[in-house]
C-alpha cells in the first residue's frame, strides 16, 4: 500500500474558503460527499499518513483516484450543497458511515382543518407545505416562535386541538399565548385559514407586503419613541430574513437553467457549468481549455456554448442558459438550441437576484479552477522541465535556455512609446529582475526593438556594474565582500521579441552590432502563434498543446502586460504634466476638464467657447488651456 495517495493535491492548491468535495474512484462514480468550512484544512485529514486514518477513512481514499471540489459563499451554502449532492448521486461511502439523520424541514399541514406549524424530518405528511431544509433546528424554532406572533397559527398537537374544540376550552399553548388557531377560541376557522395563507405566501417569498409591514412599523414605533416596540419588531426582521434568507444555490423550484461562470486570462479560461433543475444544483461540469490571444468574451461564451451542446439531446438542453456575457450571434444561438431542444429556450445574462448570485458562485469556483490550472502547470518541474527542452529542439539550441529575457513595444498613437523586459528562469518569473524602457524618438516597433535591444545588450560589456566594490581588508578578519544589486544580472541564453519577422530581423541587427550574436532569437506573432527565427523564411508551428508554446505565450503575454502597465503610468503622468503647465490651472479644474472631456486628445478639439463651459473657467482660462494644448 503507498504511504502517499498519488493523486494528493500540491500544497497551495486547495482553497481555504468553505466548499464542498467529492472523492471519485476511477471510473467516475463519485464515492463520498462531504461539506468543509475550510476546504484546506478538512481535506488536509483525508492525507494524512495512510496508518494514522480510521479503517473505513483509509478504504474510502485509497478506493478513490481523484478529489475535486467546488467552493461556496458561507458554510450554510456548503451544507445545502451537500446534501443536495448525497440525494441525487447517494455516495457508497456517504449512505454507509455517514449519520443518516435527514435535515429539518419547516412544515404547514395545508391538508388539516386547521393547518399548524411544525419543524419536521417527514416528508410524507399528506397535503402539507414544506420549506427548507434547514441547517440548524433550533434557529426554525426560535424564528417559528416569532412569526406566530406576527401570524398567530396554530401550533399545538392534533390532540389538543382536538380536546380544545370539543370542550370550549382553550389549548394549554393558546391559554399562554403560543398558539393561535381555533382552539385558543381567539378567531373562526375561516379567519384562520386566511392567516395561514399569509403565513405561507411570505414563507414562499411571493409577497414582500409583510416585511414592509414590520418595516413600517419599526419606523412608527421609532418615531413615536417607543422604543420598546421598535426593538421587538427590529428583532422579528432579523429572525424572519435570517431563516427565509436563500441560498444562492438554490432557485425556484419551476427553474432548469444551465449557469456558465467563466475565468480567463490571456492564455487559458476556466468554465463552472452549474447544472439547475428543479430549482436545485444537480451538478457541476469543470472545464479548463486554451483559448485564442485576444478572444473577447462574448466570443469565449459562443465557443463554450456551442462545444457544450453541438452533440447534446433534447432532454440535455434546459429552458434557460445563463452566461456571463451575451455572444454577439445571440439569437441565432437561441434558434439553435429551439430546433435541437424542440421547445423554446432563452440565453441570458443573470443581472440580480438569485441567479446573479449564483453566477458568483459559479464564477469564483471558476477562477479558483484557473487559479489551480495555472499554478499546477507553472510549478510542476516535469512541465517546465519539458518546455525547456522542447524550446530548445524546435529553435536547434546547444543547450536549454535557463534564462531567457522577453521585450514588448508598447505606445498610444505612436505617442509614449515604452518598452518592456521580462525575465524567466527555469521557466519561472523572475519579476525582480523585470526592466522598462522609455523611447524618447523612435519610427515604428522595429526601431523602438533595435534602441531597445542595443541599450541592454550594452551592459553585458559593463563588467564592472555586477563586480564587487573594492573593500580594505582588516587584520585578522574575514572579508566579507558586499555585491551591488545587479541591473542586469547575467546574460540571457534566449531572446524572445513580441512580433514576427519585422521584429526578429530588427533584435538581430542590434545583436550583431553589439557583437552578441552568441545568444539565440526567436520571436512570436499572435495571429497563429508563430515562432519566427532570425534569416528564416516560413516559421517554426508548435503544437497547441505543446508545453514549450504555452511557456513562449506566458512570456509574451507577461511582457505584454509589464509594457502596458508602465505606458499607462506613463501616459497619467504626461497628462498631468501637461495641464499643469497651463497657469491658473489647479488640480480641481485639471479633474473637471478631464471628467468632462475624457482626455486631452478631446480638450484640444475643444473650442474656447466650450472650455469656457464648464464651472470655474472663465473666457480668459478658456483662452489660455485652448492657446497652450494647440500651440504644442
Amino acid at each position: 500500500m503507498p504511504s502517499v495517495l498519488p493523486y494528493r493535491p500540491k500544497q497551495g492548491e486547495i482553497p481555504t474558503t468553505p466548499g464542498v468535495y467529492r472523492f471519485r474512484d476511477a471510473d467516475g462514480r463519485i464515492l463520498y460527499v462531504g461539506k468543509a468550512k475550510n476546504l484546506r484544512a478538512r481535506l488536509s485529514n483525508y492525507f494524512a499518513p495512510l496508518h494514522t486514518l480510521h479503517e473505513r477513512t483509509r478504504r474510502m481514499v485509497t478506493t478513490a483516484a481523484s478529489v475535486e471540489w467546488t467552493v461556496v459563499g458561507s458554510d450554510v451554502e456548503a451544507l445545502q450543497l451537500e446534501y443536495m449532492w448525497i440525494q441525487e448521486f447517494t455516495p457508497p461511502f456517504n449512505v454507509r458511515y455517514k449519520d443518516d439523520k435527514s435535515y429539518p424541514y419547516l412544515a404547514v399541514t395545508l391538508g388539516d382543518e386547521a393547518p399548524r406549524v411544525l419543524v419536521t424530518r417527514n416528508r410524507r405528511i399528506p397535503g402539507a407545505k414544506y420549506f427548507g431544509p434547514y441547517p440548524k433546528i433550533w434557529a426554525v424554532h426560535d424564528t417559528i416562535d416569532l412569526m406566530i406572533k406576527v401570524f398567530p397559527i396554530r401550533t399545538c398537537s392534533d390532540a389538543s386541538y382536538k380536546k380544545a374544540m370539543a370542550t370550549g376550552r382553550p389549548c394549554f399553548p393558546g391559554q399562554i399565548g403560543r398558539c393561535g388557531g381555533p382552539c385558543s377560541m381567539k378567531v373562526s376557522i375561516e379567519e384562520h385559514r386566511a392567516i395561514v395563507d399569509d403565513f405561507v405566501a411570505f414563507l414562499s417569498g411571493n409577497d414582500q407586503r409583510f416585511t414592509r409591514e414590520l418595516t413600517r412599523r419599526m419606523q412608527d414605533a421609532a418615531a413615536a419613541m417607543e422604543y420598546e416596540a421598535a426593538a421587538s419588531y427590529r428583532d422579528k426582521l432579523k429572525a424572519t430574513e435570517a431563516v427565509l434568507g436563500r441560498s444562492a444555490l438554490v432557485l425556484a423550484d419551476d427553474t432548469d437553467a444551465d449557469l456558465f461562470g467563466i475565468a480567463e486570462d490571456e492564455l487559458s479560461a476556466a468554465v463552472q457549468h452549474f447544472i439547475v433543475r428543479g430549482g436545485r444544483v444537480r451538478g457541476v461540469r469543470a472545464t479548463t481549455v486554451d483559448k485564442e490571444i485576444d478572444i473577447s468574451g462574448p466570443e469565449l461564451v459562443d465557443q463554450v456554448l456551442q462545444r457544450t451542446y453541438g452533440g447534446a439531446t433534447a432532454s440535455d438542453i434546459p429552458k434557460q442558459v445563463l452566461v456571463p456575457h451575451l455572444p454577439d450571434d445571440a439569437a441565432e444561438l437561441e434558434q439553435w438550441l429551439r430546433d435541437k431542444r424542440g421547445k423554446n429556450v432563452t440565453v441570458q445574462v443573470a443581472q440580480r437576484g438569485r441567479k446573479a448570485e449564483l453566477m458568483k458562485t459559479a464564477t469564483m469556483n471558476a477562477q479558483q479552477a484557473l487559479m489551480l490550472h495555472k499554478t499546477r502547470r507553472t510549478s510542476d518541474y516535469v512541465a517546465r522541465t519539458q518546455a525547456l527542452t522542447d524550446l530548445q529542439e524546435a529553435l536547434g539550441l546547444a543547450e536549454a535556455p535557463l534564462r531567457i529575457e522577453c521585450y514588448d513595444v508598447s505606445h498610444l498613437s505612436g505617442t509614449n512609446v515604452v518598452a518592456s523586459m521580462v525575465v524567466f528562469e527555469d521557466g519561472l518569473p523572475r519579476k525582480d529582475q523585470y526592466r522598462s524602457f522609455s523611447i524618447a524618438e523612435t519610427t515604428d516597433d522595429t526601431d523602438s526593438i533595435h534602441q531597445v535591444l542595443t541599450r541592454r545588450l550594452a551592459h553585458l560589456d559593463r563588467p564592472e556594474e555586477n563586480e564587487p566594490e573594492p573593500v580594505d581588508p582588516v587584520a585578522g578578519e574575514e572579508v566579507v565582500v558586499p555585491r551591488k544589486r545587479p541591473r542586469f544580472a547575467y546574460p540571457p541564453q534566449l531572446l524572445v521579441v513580441d512580433g514576427g519577422q519585422p521584429q526578429v530581423e530588427a533584435a538581430a541587427r542590434a545583436l550583431a552590432d553589439t557583437g552578441h550574436t552568441e545568444i539565440a532569437l526567436c520571436g512570436i506573432a499572435k495571429r497563429l502563434e508563430e515562432i519566427w527565427l532570425p534569416g528564416e523564411e516560413y516559421p517554426v508551428i508548435l503544437p497547441r498543446t505543446s508545453e514549450a508554446l504555452y511557456l513562449v505565450q506566458r512570456l509574451r503575454d507577461e511582457a505584454h502586460r509589464f509594457a502596458i502597465t508602465h505606458q499607462r503610468k506613463r501616459r497619467k503622468r504626461d497628462i498631468s504634466t501637461v495641464l499643469s503647465e497651463i497657469p491658473g490651472l489647479g488640480d480641481a479644474r485639471i479633474k473637471a476638464l478631464l471628467r468632462h472631456f475624457g482626455s486631452v486628445a478631446a480638450l484640444r478639439q475643444a473650442t474656447p467657447e466650450q472650455i469656457a463651459e464648464l464651472p470655474g473657467i472663465g473666457p480668459k482660462l478658456a483662452q489660455s488651456v485652448h492657446a497652450h494644448l494647440t500651440d504644442r
